[in-house]
C-alpha cells in the first residue's frame, strides 16, 4: 500500500518530518518498506516555442523553449510528442536528476543543448519513458515544477499491510491510525454536492436476491459527467500510488478507492435498462465478458450484478462487465458501492485469477458505513450533481460486534499492568467504543475492522497502540526438556563437514577377530578380548577404526564401487592404565579415500580443521605408524599433542585386504581435539586491491614435513600472504635418494594498496631465504 504524506494530512494534522512519521507507522505495524521524498531543484516549467529538424540527425530534433524570460533557449531532444505552446518540464544545466545524472550544456551532433526536457519516467512520476511529460496549460512558466505540482516537500510511503489490517488499505485508515498514536484529531471531510433536481428513485432501483453475498448495496445517479483528462495533481497521486490514469471518471473511482478504501463501480446509465440492478449468484456455466475483454465461465459460487433483465453486467466485487463500460459519450453515471462477503470474493478472485485492487480490499473487509460518503466523494471530484436521495439496500452484515475485554487478562497477556482507563484511552481514538462492565469493558468493534472478532484481537490493538517497545522484554523459557551439549553440537558439525565433502558414513561393527588388527598392520595394539563372544570372528573390541573401514572399502570394490569415500565417527577401545576397572573408551573419526593419496587425505583433514577452527594444528612425518605407509604418513599434532595420523595406508596392508590402488587415510581422537581450544574463527578484512600469484618449488629431504615448509613460507611472507597451496610433490632419480620436490602456490595481496613489483620480489626472496636456511632446502628452477 502506497500513501502520500500530503494526502494523509488532508485527514489529520500530522506534524513531524517524513522520517519521523515513517517510524510511527512502522511502530503501528504498517512497516515502511520504502520512503521516497520529492524534491526537484533546478527543474522548471518551460513553454515550447518552436520545434525544428536537426540539420545532422534524424532521431533528435531542436526545440526552442521559453523559461520565463521571453528568450528562446535551444534544447536537443529525442522525443517528438510536443508542439508549440505545450508546457514541459525542463532540467536546467547543473540539475542532478533523481537517478543521479547531472545535466550540463553539451553539443549533440554539432548543436548545443542547454538542458534536458524530461519524461515522466525520468522524474520518477510515472512509467512513460517514450515521450516528454506534457504539463497542464495553467502552470506558470519559469517556476519550479515541484511547487506547482504540489510535490514540494512531499513523501511517498510504501507500507507493508498485513491481511489483518483492512483499515490500512486506504489513506484515511492510515491517517486514522497515525493520528491516534500522535494524539491529533482525525476526520473524514464532508463533501457538498449539488442536486440535479431529480429523485434517484425514479432513475434507478436495486434488488438483493442473495443477502448473504451482499450485506449492503448503495447506488446513486451522477449527472452531467464530462469524460476527459483528470487534473495533473490527481493523475500524479494515482500514478505514485501504483495506478494508471485512464480518464476522469475511472480516475475518480480509483481515487475514492485509494482514499477511503471503498471500491466502487460506475455504469453508463444509458446502457442499464431503467437503471435497474439485481444482485444474485451465478448459474453454473453462465458467461460474462469482463472489462479486460475476456469471456469468463461462471459457477454458482460466483456473485453477479445484473441489470433489470437479469443479464450479467459485473462480476461482484472483482470486475465490471464490458457491456456497460464508461465511454466517450457517457453523460450520466449509475454509481454503486457495496459491501461483499469477503470469503465469497476471495474464492471468485482466485478461481478466475482476477486479483484486482477492489477484490483485495473486499477480501479483507471494507467499511460498509462509508459507502454513501464514497459516492458523494466521487461526484465531488467530477464536479457533477447527484439525484436526490439514495438507494440503500441491506443484506446480512456482521455488525454490530461486541466483545467482553477483561482488564486483568490484558495485563497477563501483555506483561504489564494497565488500568481500565488506560485501556479505554488506547481503544477510543481508533474507533473501538467501550462500555464499563464492573472491572471489565464491553468493546464495540468498528465497521472498518472486519478482522477483529475476539478478545485477543482487541488486546492486540491495545498492545499496538500502547507500543510494543513499552511492554518490556523478557526471555521466554524453552518448552524443550533438554538440548544438545556443546560436545554433541561439535560432533554434528564434524559429521556435517564430512558429508559436505561428499563422503558416505559407514558403521562397521566394533567387534573384530583376533587376527584382524595384525592384518591391518596394528602390531603394537593389544585389543581387549570379550569374555563370552558369540563367534571367534567377533571376539575382540577394535582399538582403531582402520580395520572396519578397510573391510568396508573391500566390500565396495568387490561390488565395482572402486573409488569410494567413507568416514566413521565411533568408539575405539584400548587397555586402561594399570588398576583401572574399565577400558579406555575413546571416540575417533576416520576417513578412507579409495583411489586417492596422502595429499587428498590431507586436504580432507584441512577442511575439517578449518570448520572446527582448531588452533596449533601441524603434521610431523613419521615411519612407525601402525598400518600406514612408511614414507607417506605423518602424525597429527594439536598444541604439540599427538591426536591422530594422516597419509596413505601401507600397500602391504591393502594387499592383505584385497584393496586395489592407493588409499588416503586419516584418523583423529575427536574426543580429545574437541577438548582443546577450537571454534574461535578469526576474520580479516577483505582487500579491495589486486592480488599477485607466485610459485616456488624446493628440493627438501624426505624427512621434512611439507606443512613445516608451508609454515615457514607463511611466516616469512607476513600479512601479504593470503593463501598458500601445495600443488605438486615430485620424486625422481635426478633429485637424488631421499629427496623430493615440494611446489607451493602463494597468493600475495595487501589490505591497503596494490603491491608493486619490487615489493613482490622482496617477499619472494624473503620466502626463499627462510626456507633454504631453515630446512636446508634448494630452490628448484
Amino acid at each position: 500500500m502506497k500513501v502520500l504524506l500530503s494526502w494523509l494530512r488532508e485527514f489529520a494534522p500530522l506534524e513531524g518530518s517524513a522520517e519521523e512519521l515513517g517510524d510511527v507507522m512502522s511502530d503501528l505495524g504498517m512497516a515502511v518498506e520504502e520512503l521516497t521524498t520529492f524534491s526537484y531543484p533546478g527543474i522548471i516549467v518551460a513553454r515550447v516555442l518552436e520545434t525544428r529538424a536537426h540539420p545532422d540527425a534524424d532521431r533528435v530534433q531542436l526545440v526552442d523553449v521559453d523559461t520565463g524570460d521571453g528568450e528562446a533557449l535551444q534544447i536537443v531532444c529525442g522525443a517528438f510528442n510536443m508542439s508549440a505552446g505545450d508546457l514541459v518540464p525542463l532540467a536546467t544545466t547543473g540539475t542532478v536528476m533523481p537517478n543521479g545524472m547531472e545535466i550540463a550544456a553539451r553539443k549533440m551532433r554539432g548543436q548545443l543543448s542547454n538542458g534536458m526536457l524530461c519524461s515522466a519516467a525520468e522524474l520518477e512520476l510515472g512509467l512513460d519513458a517514450e515521450g516528454i511529460m506534457l504539463l497542464p496549460g495553467d502552470l506558470t512558466v519559469g517556476d519550479a515544477l515541484d511547487a506547482q505540482l504540489g510535490l514540494g516537500g512531499d513523501a511517498l510511503y510504501d507500507l507493508e499491510v498485513n491481511p489483518n489490517r483492512p483499515d490500512a488499505m486506504s489513506v484515511a485508515g492510515v491517517a486514522r491510525d497515525a493520528a491516534a498514536r500522535l494524539g491529533v484529531p482525525f476526520a473524514i471531510p464532508e463533501r457538498s454536492v449539488g442536486s440535479s433536481g431529480r429523485a434517484v428513485a425514479g432513475s434507478a432501483s436495486v434488488e438483493l436476491v442473495d443477502t448473504k453475498l451482499c450485506g449492503r448495496f448503495v447506488a446513486k445517479v451522477v449527472r452531467g459527467v464530462e469524460i476527459g483528462v483528470s487534473p495533473i495533481q490527481r493523475q500524479l497521486r494515482l500514478t505514485l500510488c501504483g495506478m494508471r490514469p485512464i480518464n476522469s471518471v475511472v480516475d475518480a473511482s480509483n481515487y475514492v478507492m485509494l482514499e477511503l478504501g471503498v471500491p466502487n463501480h460506475a455504469y453508463d446509465l444509458a446502457l442499464v435498462p431503467d437503471g435497474a440492478l439485481r444482485v444474485r449468484r451465478a448459474r453454473d456455466g453462465e458467461t460474462l465478458v469482463t472489462l479486460d475483454d475476456v469471456e469468463r465461465t461462471l459457477t454458482d459460487d460466483d456473485g453477479l450484478i445484473c441489470d433489470g433483465t437479469d443479464r450479467p453486467i459485473g462480476l461482484a466485487g472483482v470486475m465490471g462487465g464490458a457491456d456497460t463500460e464508461i465511454g466517450d459519450t457517457t453523460i450520466d453515471v449509475l454509481l454503486e458501492a457495496a459491501w461483499w462477503d469477503p470469503p465469497s470474493i476471495s474464492r471468485t478472485a482466485r478461481r478466475h485469477h482476477l486479483r484486482s485492487e477492489a477484490s483485495a480490499r473486499f477480501e479483507r473487509g471494507s467499511d460498509p458505513m462509508l459507502l454513501e460518503a464514497a459516492c458523494d466523494r466521487f461526484a465531488d471530484l467530477l464536479g457533477a450533481t447527484l439525484d436526490d436521495g439514495v438507494i440503500d439496500e441491506r443484506g446480512e452484515l456482521p455488525w454490530p460486534r461486541r466483545v467482553r475485554v477483561r482488564t486483568a487478562r490484558v495485563g497477563r497477556l501483555l506483561g504489564t499492568a494497565l488500568r481500565r482507563d488506560q485501556v479505554v484511552d488506547e481503544l477510543e481514538p481508533i474507533g473501538f467504543a467501550t462500555t464499563e462492565v464492573d472491572d471489565d469493558l464491553d468493546v464495540e468493534i468498528p465497521t472498518w475492522r472486519y478482522d477483529s472478532e475476539t478478545e485477543i484481537d482487541v488486546i492486540e490493538e491495545i498492545a499496538r497502540h500502547y507500543g510494543y517497545d513499552r511492554l518490556g522484554r523478557t526471555v521466554p523459557r524453552s518448552p524443550d526438556a533438554g538440548s544438545l551439549t556443546p560436545y554433541q553440537q561439535d560432533r554434528h558439525l564434524v559429521r556435517d563437514t564430512l558429508v559436505g565433502l561428499g563422503l558416505d558414513e559407514a558403521m562397521p561393527l566394533p567387534l573384530l577377530g583376533p587376527e584382524t588388527h595384525l592384518e591391518a598392520g596394528l602390531v603394537d595394539h593389544q585389543p581387549l578380548a570379550l569374555l563370552n563372544p558369540l563367534t571367534s570372528e567377533e571376539s575382540v573390541l577394535r582399538s582403531s577404526l582402520l580395520p572396519g573401514l578397510l573391510r568396508a572399502v573391500r566390500y565396495n570394490q568387490s561390488h565395482r564401487n572402486d573409488d569410494v569415500g567413507l568416514f566413521e565417527l565411533g568408539k575405539v577401545f584400548q587397555r586402561g592404565e594399570e588398576g583401572a576397572e574399565l577400558p579406555d573408551e575413546r571416540e575417533h573419526v576416520a576417513v578412507a579415500l579409495a583411489g586417492r593419496d596422502a595429499a587428498d587425505a590431507k586436504r580432507a583433514l584441512d577442511a575439517l580443521v578449518a570448520t572446527l577452527a582448531l588452533d596449533g594444528v601441524r603434521v610431523e612425518n613419521a615411519d612407525d605408524l601402525g598400518g600406514m605407509h612408511p614414507t607417506r604418513a605423518a602424525r597429527v599434532l594439536v598444541c604439540d599433542e599427538s591426536v591422530g595420523v594422516v597419509g596413505e595406508v601401507d600397500p602391504a596392508v591393502l594387499d592383505r585386504f584385497e584393496i586395489q590402488g592407493r588409499l588416503g587415510w586419516f584418523e583423529l581422537h575427536v574426543g580429545r581435539i574437541l577438548e582443546l581450544p577450537h571454534g574461535e574463527r578469526p576474520y580479516r578484512e577483505v582487500s579491495l586491491f589486486p592480488s599477485s600469484d607466485i610459485d616456488l618449488a624446493f628440493v627438501v629431504d624426505d624427512t621434512i614435513a611439507a606443512d613445516a615448509v608451508g609454515a615457514t613460507l607463511v611466516e616469512a611472507g607476513g600479512d601479504e600472504v593470503v593463501t598458500l597451496r601445495l600443488f605438486d610433490v615430485y620424486r625422481g632419480e635426478q633429485l637424488g635418494e631421499g629427496q623430493r620436490s615440494l611446489a607451493y602456490a602463494l597468493r600475495l595481496q595487501a589490505a591497503d594498496r596494490t603491491l608493486a613489483d619490487d615489493e613482490i620480489a622482496a617477499i619472494r626472496q624473503r620466502c626463499i631465504d627462510a626456507v633454504t636456511s631453515t630446512h636446508g632446502a634448494v630452490l628448484r628452477g
